[in-house]
């Protein structure tokens, strides 16, 4: 009971609350240049283990500053390690939701496939039933997988949205409330054209979800402001979240700011300017500055 308990709190929370959701999931590749911009230069590890701890001391310096406050972040998304590590002699989800009221997700995708049809889709997910186990074992209370839409291709894009809907299906049934992230290259040359394109086939495939089923959809910042806010009312639909896609964090800041409803689900955007070498105070700082400036772009 306690942990359906958990559950209807996180849901209400993700829903309704206002703030939003820390993107804190670089994975294997991503998680040398991730520490680069934290100060922290590849001579300084020599095997995947040192590179992982280290990020999980970044991560945790995140997490555990009194900056990353319940006020202002809804949840935050894991890589697969930092699941599988403890902050304070807790699982690194029982420590988000028991010390900080944060809803953890976790990042379940392995990457991507190469570009065919103007799209890259995931690559085949492997063990993702044990994956998906553990985190339900841990008390994770969703996940998130990441394709990429690169030209307005109907038939590319139909397929990244077929897959992603049919991965959340089976991470719905799991007991998990899937992020389905289609991603749309900010850098695209008719990135409008993909997004009407995409908007209409994240439609079709919500019309064909049973009445039980929830998802929660991440997608890049629209070309035409609002032009999401009619997914943000269906009733599959638990919210609509932004990635930053690259911009910077000012920009991607304003750019939020002009769609109503939409809530940010920023990484970049949000470890921008923070340093090992940063004093706690200023480390704190820093961060405190950036999480209210996400926040107040995430709440218009």
């Amino acid at each position: 009971m306690k942990n359906r308990e958990r559950y209807i709190a996180q849901l209400n929370r993700m829903h309704s609350g206002k703030g939003f959701i820390a993107a804190l999931d670089q994975s294997g590749g991503s998680t040398p240049k991730a520490l680069a911009q934290y100060g922290i230069e590849e001579s300084s590890f020599t095997n995947d283990e040192e590179m992982y701890t280290l990020v999980h001391e970044m991560r945790t310096r995140i997490i555990k500053s009194p900056a990353f406050d319940r006020e202002y972040i809804l949840g935050a998304i894991l890589f697969e390690n930092t699941m599988d590590r403890k902050i304070d002699e807790q699982w690194t989800a029982d420590y988000l939701w028991e010390k900080k009221n944060i809803v953890p997700f976790l990042k379940v995708d392995k990457g991507l496939a190469d570009l065919a049809n103007g799209v890259q889709l995931m690559k085949p997910i492997a063990n993702l039933d044990e994956l998906l186990t553990r985190a339900v074992e841990k008390n994770v209370f969703g996940t998130k997988m990441r394709s990429v839409i690169k030209e307005a291709n109907t038939t590319g894009i139909r397929e990244v949205v077929e897959q992603q809907f049919a991965v959340g299906l089976q991470i719905f049934e799991k007991g998990l409330i899937p992020i389905i992230e289609p991603e749309v290259d900010i850098y695209s040359a008719d990135k409008e054209k993909s997004e009407e394109i995409l908007k209409e086939e994240i439609k079709k495939q919500l019309n064909l979800l049973g009445k039980e089923v929830k998802v929660m959809l991440k997608l890049s910042i629209p070309t035409v402001n609002d032009f999401y806010k009619e997914l943000m009312s269906d009733p599959h639909v638990v919210r609509v979240v932004a990635l930053s896609g690259g911009y910077g964090q000012d920009e991607a800041n304003a750019k939020l700011s002009q769609n109503h409803g939409l809530i940010a689900s920023f990484s970049r955007a949000l470890s921008e300017g923070l340093s090992a070498g940063q004093s706690d105070a200023d480390f704190n700082s820093k961060l405190g500055n950036t999480i209210k400036e996400i926040y107040a772009a995430s709440i218009t």
